[in-house]
C-alpha cells in the first residue's frame, strides 16, 4: 500500500514538474503572441484591446520584408551548404577507417558547443584578414559552421542504425556502387537528410549572435528585432515579427521530429 501511494505521489509530482517546466518555457512566448494583437503600443497589463492592424503595418514595412528576404536566403544557403558538407563528412567518417577519425568527428560537432560570440568573433577576424567584403555570403558561411553539425549528426546516426548486411546483400546480388546507394542507402537516409535540413534552416533563420559578426549592410529578422525592440513606437511590430519568427522556427523543428520518430519506428519494426 505504501509503495502504491509513493508511486502515485511520484507520478503526480513528475506531472506537476513537467507542466511547470513547460510553463516556464512557453508562457513568455504566449505573452509575445498576445501583445502582437494589442491595440495599444504600450505593454501594460491587461492589453487595452485586440486588433490585427499591426500585421498589416508589418506587411507593408519595407524594412521587415527586406529582413525576411535576407533571413530566408541565408537560411536556404546555409542549409544547402550544410547538406553537402555534413552528409559527405558523415559518409567519410562512417565508411572509412583512417588516422584521426574520432578527432575529425569531434571537430565536426564542436562548433555547436562553442559560444556563438566566439564563433562570430573568429569568423569576423578571418573575414577581415582575408580582405573579404561582408555580405549575405559571409552570413551564409557563418551559419553553415553550426548547421553542418545537425546534418552530420542526423546522417551519421542513421548510417549507424542501417544494418551493414543491407549493403553487403546488394553487392552480392550484383548491384554496383551507384545502384546500392540509390536503392539501399538513399531510402534509409533520405528522411535524415530532410530532418537535418529542416533543423539547419530553423537554426539559421533565428540566429543573431554569429550574424552580428558576419553581416554587412544586410539585416535579418533577428537583427531587425534587436535594433527595434527598445523603440516604444516599434514594440507592437517587434511582437508581430517575433511571433512570425517563433512559428517559422517551430514548424521545421516539429516536422524534423516527426520524420525522425516515424523513420526510427520503421527501422525498429514498431
Amino acid at each position: 500500500m505504501a509503495a502504491a501511494v509513493e508511486t502515485r505521489a511520484t507520478r503526480i509530482g513528475m506531472r506537476v514538474a513537467s507542466w511547470l517546466v513547460l510553463a516556464f518555457l512557453y508562457v513568455p512566448l504566449g505573452v509575445i503572441f498576445l501583445y502582437a494583437f494589442n491595440s495599444s503600443i504600450g505593454q501594460a497589463w491587461p492589453p487595452a484591446g485586440l486588433t490585427t492592424k499591426w500585421f498589416t503595418v508589418v506587411w507593408h514595412n519595407s524594412e521587415v520584408r527586406s529582413a525576411l528576404s535576407a533571413s530566408v536566403r541565408a537560411g536556404l544557403g546555409a542549409t544547402a551548404a550544410a547538406l553537402v558538407l555534413g552528409s559527405l563528412a558523415a559518409f567519410a567518417v562512417h565508411r572509412f577507417r583512417f588516422f584521426g577519425r574520432e578527432a575529425v568527428s569531434f571537430l565536426l560537432v564542436l562548433p555547436i558547443a562553442l559560444p556563438g560570440i566566439v564563433t562570430g568573433l573568429a569568423l569576423n577576424s578571418a573575414i577581415q584578414a582575408g580582405h573579404i567584403n561582408f555580405s549575405l555570403w559571409t552570413i551564409i558561411v557563418g551559419h553553415a559552421t553550426f548547421c553542418v553539425v545537425v546534418v552530420y549528426n542526423n546522417v551519421i546516426a542513421r548510417l549507424r542504425r542501417t544494418p551493414g548486411s543491407f549493403v553487403e546483400a546488394s553487392m552480392d546480388l550484383g548491384a554496383d556502387g551507384w545502384q546500392t546507394f540509390r536503392y539501399v542507402i538513399w531510402p534509409n537516409i533520405a528522411t535524415a537528410l530532410v530532418a537535418g535540413a529542416l533543423l539547419a534552416f530553423a537554426l539559421s533563420f533565428d540566429e543573431i549572435v554569429v550574424t552580428n559578426f558576419t553581416a554587412g549592410p544586410q539585416t535579418t529578422l533577428p537583427i531587425w528585432i534587436f535594433n527595434n525592440f527598445l523603440r516604444p513606437n516599434r514594440r507592437p511590430q517587434v511582437n508581430v515579427v517575433a511571433m512570425v519568427l517563433v512559428i517559422a522556427s517551430f514548424v521545421p523543428v516539429y516536422l524534423a521530429q516527426r520524420l525522425t520518430r516515424e523513420t526510427t519506428s520503421g527501422l525498429t519494426g514498431r
